[in-house]
């Protein structure tokens, strides 16, 4: 059985077991969370929420903080002697997909 669920705007399909990266959520290392049911599917069936589907739900479990690989944004303009260099390595949320239920 796998789900769709969304979260910090994304979408993700997920199955039990699954580790996925989304984006920073205010939980600690350890902690179980759930997460709003788009469309779940098993073998041939597919229910279609409007917008979420009733009585479904995914639990996880937070596997950890983590931060991206850093991006450098280099900006300058030409013959003006103006650089700026910046790195941002954004945050995300390690979870690990224990059950989906629906």
């Amino acid at each position: 059985m796998y789900a769709v669920i969304k979260t910090g705007g994304k979408q993700y399909r997920v199955q039990q077991g699954d580790v996925i990266y989304v984006e920073k959520l205010d939980a600690q290392e350890g902690d179980a969370v759930n997460f709003d049911v788009l469309m779940l599917g098993d073998e041939g069936n597919v229910t279609i929420g409007a917008p979420v589907v009733e009585g479904a739900k995914v639990e996880g479990k937070v596997v950890g903080q983590v931060k991206s690989a850093k991006v450098v944004v280099f900006k300058y303009k030409a013959k003006k002697n103006e650089r700026k260099k910046q790195g941002h390595r954004q945050p995300y949320t390690k979870v690990e997909i224990t059950a989906v239920q629906g």
